[in-house]
């Protein structure tokens, strides 16, 4: 959820907002994920999506035992359950929410739409609640909700308004906080940041980057920034993120600490992973030297050839950093 909802707030591939509120060195402009064909049904003709049922007037049929009018129009016996009725009246009003902000010409919510129910949500589109609402919902694309995504997931979280889904944010923060959600999570973030509509089976780096930075916003790893300055310093090595290497990074931050002392070259990490501690080592070695010759006394001009090479050796070279 990268660049994430962000991006439904501008309408080209020119968009200059990066999630983070900063540029990262080296990346280009993440692209348009807003042409994506409608994949949700036609609104169907007669369906009162902007009359629905009160709760009040879901419960006349029950009251006293008196027949009542439904949603078709037909009168209810009574002993319709309630249960049924409030999930009909729930549904109805989640379609009269989805109305509010669907696109005149598709039946989905688009970028305009986006950014209105955000703005009625009191949320910024780059914020990690958006992409946790995403991933709640299930989209299938950034800055777009087709109707089946967006009634499946207010009814998931039992919410009818734009209150009611702000009522939710604490328990679905907690949630995200949860190790299985959060891997979850994490796993959706990818395929959401994909633009399909052009084939695209790995995330672009200018792309990559920013999600990382969204996900990981609420607890992130220690070695994040390191990682993420080893991307931007390689971008001509570096062009994509495989599925893979996504999923993998997860565990990667598990199990290696902010001194890589977790790390092993006998474990079976993707081939970019060790190019990323060769030159994160490489580029510590001249700052343990320099407090080595501080802890020893040592002073003046004198300059370590060894950590003067590795200093300048920032690009990472060979086809097997070639990702996507």
């Amino acid at each position: 959820m990268g660049q994430c909802i962000s991006h439904c707030c501008h309408n080209s591939r020119d968009s200059s907002a990066t999630l983070s509120g900063k540029n990262d060195q080296g990346s280009s402009r993440p692209p348009s994920l807003l042409s994506r064909p409608a994949a949700g049904p036609p609104t169907t003709p007669g369906k009162r999506d902007s009359l629905p049922l009160t709760p009040k007037e879901c419960a006349h049929s029950q009251v006293n035992g008196q027949k009542g009018p439904s949603v078709d129009g037909t009168k209810l016996e009574p002993s319709t359950p309630i249960a049924n009725l409030d999930s009909t009246c729930l549904d109805d009003r989640i379609a009269a929410l989805f109305a509010r902000y669907c696109d005149p010409h598709e039946d989905a919510i688009l970028a305009d739409g986006m950014e209105r129910f955000c703005n009625d949500l009191h949320v910024d589109p780059a914020e990690f609640i958006v992409l946790v609402l995403a991933w709640k919902f299930q989209a299938s694309a950034m800055c777009r909700f087709i109707r089946s995504e967006f009634m499946h997931g207010c009814r998931a979280l039992g919410a009818d308004g734009t209150k009611a889904i702000q009522a939710s944010f604490p328990e679905l923060l907690r949630e995200a906080r949860q190790d299985d959600a959060f891997k979850e999570l994490y796993r959706f973030t990818f395929q959401f940041g994909l633009d399909v509509d052009e084939g695209q089976r790995a995330l672009p780096r200018e792309m990559a980057l920013p999600l990382w930075r969204l996900v990981f916003s609420q607890h992130p790893p220690p070695i994040l920034e390191c990682w993420l300055d080893f991307l931007s310093a390689n971008p001509t090595s570096i062009r994509g993120i495989s599925r893979d290497t996504w999923n993998m990074f997860l565990n990667f931050t598990q199990a290696i600490g902010s001194d890589l002392d977790g790390y092993s070259e006998d474990e079976a990490w993707p081939s970019l992973f060790d190019a990323f501690v060769d030159w994160e080592l490489r580029r510590r070695r001249p700052t343990a030297v320099a407090d080595g010759r501080a802890a020893s006394g040592q002073g003046g001009q004198d300059v370590d050839p060894i950590a003067e090479t590795d200093e300048k050796a920032t690009d990472v070279s060979g086809a097997g950093l070639q990702q996507g």
